[in-house]
């Protein structure tokens, strides 16, 4: 009885299994981005209500648990994973499908949106709610709504970026 072929050790099978690893982990950075955003486009939004409701309403005390629940157990590890998926991405090796910081000014300029643009953005937030929680409201409804929109104008520019790469 013939015995059953085996895989090579390393060699290309080492490839597609780099190869099928670097996917996965896109995979996982594509579901962390979506799961960060969501978090990013609705917190802005529990911050128009919360103003609306005024500090010290039982509506108010609602929305603490809202926003702290949001940040706390969606947003802050949605955006670790995506920055710690992201990142694997571009340091695995070029062989397996990594991009490396040489890939060309489209990704400086993604990491420079996302770093200062998304991320920054997410740390006033959180600073934000901070904020809520001793019943400092800071600006109206309006600026809120106003501000709901910088994450979506950030996400627009970063997927142009990927997409396009037109730099």
């Amino acid at each position: 009885m013939p015995r059953p072929v085996q895989p090579l050790r390393g060699g290309f099978n080492s490839l597609r299994k780099g190869a099928l690893l670097f996917l996965w982990i896109k995979a996982l950075h594509v579901i962390s981005v979506i799961a960060w955003m969501a978090g990013m486009l609705y917190l802005p939004r529990l911050y128009v209500y919360h103003a609306e409701a005024g500090a010290g309403s039982p509506q108010a005390e609602t929305f603490k648990v809202m926003e702290r629940k949001l940040l706390r157990f969606i947003v802050n590890p949605a955006m670790g994973a995506a920055w710690v998926f992201g990142l694997l991405m571009i340091f695995m090796p070029p062989a397996w499908g990594g991009i490396g910081l040489s890939a060309g000014g489209w990704l400086h300029a993604k990491l420079f949106l996302v770093f200062f643009g998304l991320s920054g953005f997410h740390g006033w937030l959180a600073a934000e709610r901070r904020r809520f929680e001793r019943d400092e409201i800071r600006h109206s409804p309006r600026v809120y709504r106003l501000l709901n929109e910088v994450p979506t104008v950030l996400m627009i520019l970063v997927v142009i970026l990927v997409i396009v790469k037109p730099f």
